[in-house]
């Protein structure tokens, strides 16, 4: 049974629609994440989840109790839910110790003394527990704000763009310590960010969502070698589409070569894997196209992005398209300069150009199917 189960969950402000037909499910102990670009729906979403807000229709359930729906709403207080929020809401005549133990206030003095110096010890503060929250940097609040939403030892904590406040590296650093902390405790747990880089690092499972719904769910790794729509392949990580031809059910060409792929390439909506030689379009990242000095296949620098360890090349084809290329940075070449380069693609992606998010959603079911036989 799964720890949290939502099933076409319905929610509308008015008469503006927020979230249609949203259904996921997550595991004891798993992570998920729901990522997508402001207004998607997804704090909406983490709402419903905590009892903030009803839903039209649909169903939260909690360990398979029935916690929102249409006719019953379970008030936040008796869901044993935790959330840890953008701004930290650290209460700032207390300190770090009395903050974390707010939710304890029912244990005996010596098991909450206890719980505080655990959590303390857990989250890499021990013995700061006497300190104000204005004494601390910001990531040292956002650990504080964890340990606090983990003290009742909640059945599902649900963090919502918990490090948006803090700088690039400092919330890298901070999203992999929030993961180790969750997977050594055991929690369930859900974010929301719009951040790919927090949303990868972070989850097990991640729901891309746009106009309240989740286009995909799925592990990172198919999200970006494997997306079910355009919209997942436009918003995860960068690439081009190029014009392609299927050739077979596991072949298409393209003005870089033919392609093998070993799930079977989608020509058209609804028929599947064909030998029609219908025109589609082709996914490629910026890692399937390598720099080659001895290839003899050559495309023009248009454009470069120095990237430290990295330069991500634009590239032109002798067709006039352009396609993106990752080379590191000690092959510096000039814009306007031919260069060699070769296809190595794991995972053949292609869209029709015609296809809709209802039959990209099929394909991307057939899809995580297939990884996982």
């Amino acid at each position: 049974m799964p720890h949290l189960e939502l099933v076409d969950l319905d929610l509308a402000f008015g008469e503006q629609q927020i979230v249609r037909k949203l259904s996921m499910t997550l595991d004891q102990g798993r992570i998920g994440c729901l990522l997508g670009p402001s207004g998607c729906g997804k704090t909406t979403v983490l709402r419903c989840i905590a009892g903030f807000e009803p839903v039209k229709s649909g169903q939260v359930r909690l360990d398979g109790e029935l916690v929102s729906s249409a006719d019953r709403h379970v008030p936040p207080e008796r869901r044993r839910i935790g959330m840890v929020f953008q701004d930290y809401a650290l209460f700032p005549h207390l300190t770090i110790a009395e903050n974390i133990g707010f939710g304890l206030r029912k244990l005996e003095p010596r098991e909450r003394g206890a719980r505080i110096d655990e959590l303390l010890d857990i989250v890499g503060l021990t013995g700061q527990g006497v300190k104000y929250p204005h004494e601390m940097s910001g990531g040292q609040q956002q650990r504080v704000a964890l340990a606090r939403a983990l003290a009742p030892r909640p059945s599902l904590l649900l963090l919502d763009e918990p490090f948006s406040n803090l700088d690039v590296e400092l919330r890298e650093r901070l999203s992999h310590e929030v993961r180790d902390i969750l997977k050594a405790t055991g929690t369930t747990a859900v974010l929301v960010t719009h951040d790919q880089n927090e949303a990868f690092a972070v989850a097990d499972e991640i729901g891309i969502m746009h106009q309240g719904r989740i286009q995909q769910w799925d592990s990172p790794y198919n999200l970006y070698h494997r997306p079910g729509n355009r919209f997942v392949a436009d918003f995860i990580g960068q690439g081009v589409l190029l014009p392609a031809e299927v050739l077979n059910d596991h072949q298409v060409r393209m003005e870089l070569g033919t392609l093998n792929s070993v799930i079977p390439v989608e020509c058209s909506v609804g028929c599947g894997a064909c030998e029609h030689h219908c025109p589609v379009e082709v996914l490629l990242r910026p890692d399937d196209i390598i720099h080659d000095d001895a290839s003899t296949m050559k495309a023009k620098v248009a454009k470069k992005a120095f990237r430290g360890a990295d330069i991500l090349y634009t590239l032109e084809l002798s067709s006039g398209a352009r396609v993106l290329s990752l080379v590191p940075s000690h092959h510096n070449h000039a814009i306007g300069e031919m260069i060699g380069i070769r296809l190595d693609v794991d995972h053949v992606i292609t869209f029709h150009e015609n296809s809709d998010q209802a039959a990209h959603a099929q394909r991307a079911n057939q899809i995580a199917q297939a990884a996982r036989a």
